[in-house]
């Protein structure tokens, strides 16, 4: 049996169409990305049946970096090979490049003008509102029995309070998982991500069906070219700047830091901006916890993952040691760079990864240890909730430290009331009334705006 044909019968150019629109309809972060997704491969177009949808997202929630962007690649790879997966996963990178580095130079040039700064005030509000939100959401999805909140609770505990590392707490959580599988509990059984189907996946006929497509079964033989150039696209530049420029100048700095973060930073964009606010802000001092607030904001109001965030920051680290170059030039080759060592990698892992995962689909041991690790990323998500509200509602914070055990904890005194008022009226409109992000995004922004006319700030 030869499979299915590529594309399954979809015309590259319809394909090329699908994905710009999925990409240009993708605001408000990874579960509205996915949600979006969903609709418009599985329900719409019905490329994939629900449950290869939701397989295919459990893997990539298990890769380090952004879960719907490999998603997206993933399910190209899938329909139209190599060529389908660049393209899909490009075209959901394109849209959002290009907008963060517009509000990137507006910011550097106009962000303390008080019009654009009363407008991230408020942007800050709606966007601790977003990722509470994403908590409940992916939470709702993900935790479907006691087991799993225990191990989400327990993920939140080991890197609030004891700062375990992000990779240690997924791979603890997908071996146990696994091994809790194999002992033959039902705990752990796939417990899925995404919006439910709307009818039985059984009456569902979809284009890609349930075989495994010729170029899955062919395994690394038919990737292993694409992605060893993606590896030299990847690390060469990264080589070549540490020969120039040595250790220490910032685009060695930015081009190491990014290529590490995208090896180590499981569970998606909310556990990624984690690790990148606490290096970025305390390790580099590229930028400070407000700014790293502003950049999130603007990832959140425009199209593409929500780690183009780190484009924002590298674009600042680099325009502020900009070592003899104009600092706009500066801001944007440290900005491009960022975006080049974040993403080249998510293709390389779903080239080499993508061929082994559709052969799993049926293993149950794999099956669970993905809904385990899907269960920790829910504590480490809160984890960088909790880490937004105190640097958004409060002026300062304080160290506390009891032998391995170590956390900030707000000063009552440096509470900043309107922000908190801002904050509980985004929640109100999410939570109590179902407002979308963008509108609550729009009216924090606006909120923020009249309060500082209201103060005569502008």
């Amino acid at each position: 049996m030869t499979g299915p044909p590529p594309g399954h019968g979809v015309p590259l150019a319809e394909a090329v169409w699908t994905w710009a629109r999925v990409a240009a309809l993708s605001f408000g972060g990874p579960a509205g990305q996915i949600a979006v997704m969903h609709r418009i491969i599985v329900e719409e177009k019905r490329w994939l049946s629900e449950a290869r949808f939701l397989h295919a997202l459990n893997y990539c929630m298990l890769l380090p970096g952004p879960e719907a962007q490999q998603l997206a690649t993933y399910i190209g790879w899938l329909m139209h090979r190599t060529k389908g997966g660049l393209i899909a996963g490009a075209l959901f990178v394109l849209p959002g490049f290009v907008a963060i580095m517009a509000l990137s130079w507006l910011y550097a040039l106009y962000g303390n003008v008080g019009a654009v700064a009363a407008l991230f005030f408020g942007l800050k509000a709606a966007v601790l509102a977003i990722v509470l939100d994403a908590v409940r959401r992916i939470g709702g999805r993900t935790l479907k029995n006691a087991a799993l909140q225990a191990l989400a609770a327990t993920a939140f505990v080991a890197i609030f309070f004891f700062g375990l590392p992000f990779p240690v707490i997924v791979l603890t959580a997908g071996l146990i998982g696994w091994l809790a599988s194999r002992a033959g509990a039902r705990a752990f059984a796939a417990a899925g991500h995404g919006p439910a189907s709307p009818g039985g996946e059984e009456e569902v006929v979809t284009l890609l069906g349930d075989e495994i497509p010729a170029h899955a079964r062919a395994g690394l033989r038919s990737t292993l070219p694409v992605s060893t150039i993606l590896l030299l696209l990847w690390l060469a530049p990264v080589v070549l700047l540490l020969a120039l420029l040595g250790p220490d100048h910032v685009y060695s700095e930015i081009g190491l830091f990014f290529s590490q973060m995208a090896v180590v930073t499981f569970g998606g964009a909310y556990a990624v901006l984690a690790y990148v606010a606490q290096e970025a802000v305390g390790g580099f001092g590229w930028l400070q916890p407000g700014e790293m607030l502003d950049g999130l904001g603007m990832a959140e109001t425009t199209p593409g993952p929500l780690i183009m965030v780190t484009q924002f920051v590298g674009f600042m680290g680099a325009s502020r040691q900009a070592a003899g170059l104009d600092p706009m030039l500066a801001g944007t080759l440290g900005g491009m760079l960022t975006t080049w060592v974040t993403f080249v990698p998510c293709f390389l892992w779903i080239f080499l990864g993508a061929p082994f995962a559709e052969r799993i689909r049926a293993n149950r041991a794999v099956s669970a240890a993905l809904t385990a690790i899907s269960a920790s990323i829910v504590g480490v998500i809160l984890n960088l909730a909790l880490w937004f509200a105190l640097h958004s509602l409060f002026g300062a914070t304080q160290a506390v430290a009891w032998g391995p055990v170590a956390f900030d904890l707000p000063v009552p005194g440096s509470l900043n009331l309107p922000a908190l008022v801002l904050t509980a009226a985004a929640c109100l409109a999410i939570f109590r009334f179902r407002v979308g992000a963008l509108w609550t995004l729009l009216g924090c922004g606006l909120a923020g705006i009249a309060w500082a006319a209201a103060r005569g700030a502008i």
